[in-house]
């Protein structure tokens, strides 16, 4: 019997991602955060960058520096000073947004008044806020922690895939170094490649930068950010 067609992604929970995340999260029916790898760090994992009139900034999540953690067990600082230093940065870089005030507000929110305990459970409630309630996606989410996975990193992937019946993958352009399509085809599993094309918009501090958070779209944009992402020509 032919099995429901589902097409998924799968990929680690990053901070406060790029535009480019949530354009795979609309091509899927079901993202699963890739939470229960090891962590690295220098990473899109704690930190991203927004647009300042001194130029791009990084925004870092302070989580140490010990490499010995799945990306789910790291936990955040009790202290909560960075996330507040995140929301001024982020109120003065933005103060002359247009739609700045929609979205400070939700930021607030996570960072400050419900303080997540690890970086895995912040990240994940942010990126789901975004996409379901900011840019209305329908995907569903799961955690591949959920699942009981072995194997080297291609037989995991395969596995998970597997376990929540996918028919289609979409993955992200770098992951063409290491995925072997073959195994791909032998799983009846489509494989697809994510190709980021997008156009610029009406950007504070020119010149005008692709590689920063949502955060700058969703300010600068507000309910037209869609049409950068996936609802242009």
């Amino acid at each position: 019997m032919t099995r429901p067609a589902r097409t998924v992604a799968v990929l680690q929970s990053n901070y406060l991602p790029w535009k480019g995340y949530f354009d795979i999260i609309r091509d899927v029916d079901l993202f699963v955060f890739y939470d229960d790898v090891q962590f690295t760090k220098n990473d899109w994992r704690n930190r991203n960058r927004i647009k300042t009139a001194q130029g791009p900034q990084w925004l870092t999540v302070p989580v140490g520096q010990s490499l010995g953690r799945r990306v789910c067990d790291v936990r955040l600082p009790e202290d909560g000073a960075w996330a507040a230093k995140h929301l001024r940065t982020l109120g003065q870089a933005y103060a002359r947004a247009p739609f700045a005030g929609a979205h400070l507000g939700w930021l607030e929110r996570f960072l400050l008044r419900e303080r997540p305990a690890t970086l895995s459970e912040l990240n994940q409630k942010m990126i789901i806020h975004v996409a379901r309630d900011v840019l209305g996606l329908p995907a569903e989410f799961s955690c591949s922690s959920r699942f009981a996975l072995g194997g080297s990193r291609e037989d995991r992937l395969l596995d998970l895939l597997g376990q929540v019946g996918a028919t289609r993958y979409v993955s992200g352009p770098s992951a063409r170094g290491y995925i072997t399509e073959e195994r791909f085809r032998e799983a009846n599993i489509d494989l697809v490649y994510k190709r980021y094309a997008y156009p610029e918009y009406a950007q504070l501090h020119p010149p005008f930068e692709h590689a920063v958070s949502i955060v700058d779209l969703l300010m600068n944009a507000g309910p037209d950010a869609s049409r950068y992402i996936w609802d242009y020509p």
